[in-house]
């Protein structure tokens, strides 16, 4: 556990939490906006909610430029194919947007890489090297909520050959993801913990068909624990519904929240 940092981690807000119908009437821009005025320090663009990537990425880096606004870029595209094929096309599209909005940090989830072999990993290992290798963008693994990308063996069996061909992959530790299959999100931080990079900070609870995000003081699962166990210093970003009449003063409402639990996990670890 990593206690190291005491200085405050960055809470963010990824776009997606402003729901898609309502981010598609007015843009990411306007909700990066809300977000930075209601106290966030930054936010995470989602490349699935882009309606016009060729207007709405220049208009958000023009925003962002000579701030550090803009922390993620999300892309909504695995990193390996069906057929087990690095999709190098939407990895050179995922760099190339966060270049484009000069952020550091491009998040994916791994796909069908379990149709690997050990050698093709090794393989597509360096050639990924290749591709981040002076693209001043770090690629960050997230745990979705599929059994191939999304379950501990499949990440561990992963990051193990990753480690193997010298390549440091960060994760993006996606705290509600854990239970669309049934894993425990406290064994994921023990496994985990030390290379998250950046943290999804959501509550769960189980509707009778399906789990559904919600904020961490409504959640059915053990968040502040799951909190504690990760690194405290790396950026938390909220990830659930943010709604309401008065949004600004929601969203102020949940950045706080998520900062005094930030504060309480330092102080009391």
């Amino acid at each position: 556990m990593s206690h190291s940092s005491h200085t405050p981690a960055p809470v963010l807000i990824s776009l997606t939490s402003f729901g898609a119908a309502e981010v598609g009437r007015h843009g990411q821009l306007w909700f990066a906006r809300l977000s930075v005025e209601a106290g966030a320090d930054g936010v995470e663009v989602r490349g699935e909610l882009l309606r016009d990537a060729a207007r709405e990425l220049p208009e958000l880096a023009a925003w962002s430029q000579g701030t550090d606004r803009i922390r993620v870029y999300s892309s909504p595209d695995p990193l390996w194919l069906p057929n087990g094929e690095l999709h190098t096309a939407a990895l050179a599209e995922g760099l190339a947007r966060a270049q484009t909005l000069r952020a550091p940090r491009l998040k994916m989830a791994i796909g069908d890489f379990a149709a690997q072999g050990t050698q093709e990993a090794a393989r597509d290992f360096a050639a990924l090297a290749g591709r981040l290798d002076g693209s001043g963008v770090e690629l960050l693994i997230e745990n979705d909520q599929t059994v191939r990308a999304g379950t501990l063996d499949a990440l561990q069996r992963f990051f193990a050959l990753a480690d193997q061909s010298h390549l440091h992959l960060p994760m993006t530790f996606d705290m509600g993801n854990w239970h669309y299959q049934g894993e425990c999100p406290l064994l994921a931080a023990r496994a985990f913990g030390a290379r998250v990079a950046y943290v999804h900070a959501k509550g769960v609870q189980r509707l009778p068909a399906k789990w559904v995000a919600v904020p961490l003081l409504e959640s059915a699962a053990p968040w502040r624990s799951v909190l504690r166990s990760l690194p405290t210093g790396v950026p938390r970003a909220i990830e659930y519904p943010l709604a309401g009449d008065d949004l600004l003063a929601v969203t102020r409402q949940e950045i706080q929240c998520l900062r005094d639990a930030t504060a309480q996990c330092i102080a009391h670890p």
